[in-house]
């Protein structure tokens, strides 16, 4: 029998990338803004933010993603409020099919949101950048790179630009479908304003949802789709992002700051911020990271 090699068809082809980021912004971040001759997306991981699509502001909420087209300015900015985190990827795609995410804001699945971990995972076993830098001129390759982190960076973007285009219609749908009611929006907000006025409390779901006079499934699902996190795992990132700004300031030491904050006892502190940033808060308060936050 004689068998026949197919060649097989490809829609997306990435061959070359620019930068690979995670963002950890402040409530108060303003980037400058820029244009480049690449496509560029924006994926919010965590609480909302103002993307500027050439002239136009445009609320990016959690678990949304953006793309920028070829030589359009672009800029983002928090709110002011609420601290949000990023993942932003520049390529190079010629693609006919690309056009079909100009002008779109679209809501991101599991599926989607995995192959933006492995992104940013495999940025890390690749290159020695700091993935959290603002700029930098070119991606460097470590020396004892990970065999095939290229690779798999390079297949995962292809695969996110797939799956977002199988399923742009469902998505069109879903989007449409589940933009919150003004009632949602302002309860929302009003949870958010309640855990920042109770930052060194000792506050429990049940206490929001009383405030809220709202059902703990109706706040939980709300919450999650809006934020990108549960309501308790905000109140704790918010808990440390203040304590980290109290031991910039220097004028508590770590058991003060543990007891401002309403925690049971500096041990409990010391793990949730260590959870939460990676490192102690006496690691924290020695670090180059805090002073580049001060």
């Amino acid at each position: 029998m004689d068998y026949e090699l197919v060649s097989l068809k490809e829609n997306f082809i990435v061959k070359k990338i620019c930068s690979i980021h995670y963002f950890e912004y402040t409530k108060n971040f303003m980037f400058s803004g820029e244009s480049h001759d690449f496509w560029e997306f924006v994926y919010l991981d965590k609480g909302e933010a103002l993307v500027c699509s050439d002239d136009k502001w445009i609320k990016l909420n959690a678990g949304e993603i953006i793309f920028h087209k070829p030589n359009e300015f672009h800029n983002i900015k928090a709110n002011g409020v609420i601290a949000p985190n990023s993942v932003i990827v520049s390529f190079a795609c010629s693609s006919k099919y690309m056009k079909y995410f100009r002008n779109k804001i679209m809501k991101v699945g599991d599926f989607e949101r995995q192959l933006l971990s492995t992104i940013v995972n495999e940025a890390q076993n690749a290159f020695s950048n700091e993935l959290g830098i603002v700029q930098f001129e070119k991606l460097e390759r470590k020396e004892n790179q990970r065999f095939g982190a290229e690779q798999i960076i390079k297949l995962s973007i292809e695969s996110l630009l797939i799956s977002l285009y199988r399923s742009t219609d469902l998505k069109t749908v879903r989007l449409s479908g589940t933009i919150k009611t003004q009632t949602e929006n302002d309860i929302i907000e009003k949870v958010v304003e309640y855990i920042n006025c109770n930052i060194s409390s000792p506050i429990s779901f049940k206490d929001i949802t009383s405030y809220a006079k709202i059902s703990g499934t109706s706040l939980k699902n709300a919450f999650k789709q809006r934020m990108g996190m549960g309501v308790m795992t905000y109140f704790r990132n918010a808990k440390i992002d203040y304590a980290k700004i109290l031991i910039r300031e220097a004028n508590f030491n770590i058991t003060q700051i543990s007891e401002k904050l309403g925690y049971s006892g500096i041990d409990k502190f010391s793990r949730q911020f260590k959870a939460v940033t990676g490192m102690s808060p006496t690691e924290y308060a020695r670090s180059v990271k805090a002073h580049l936050e001060h």
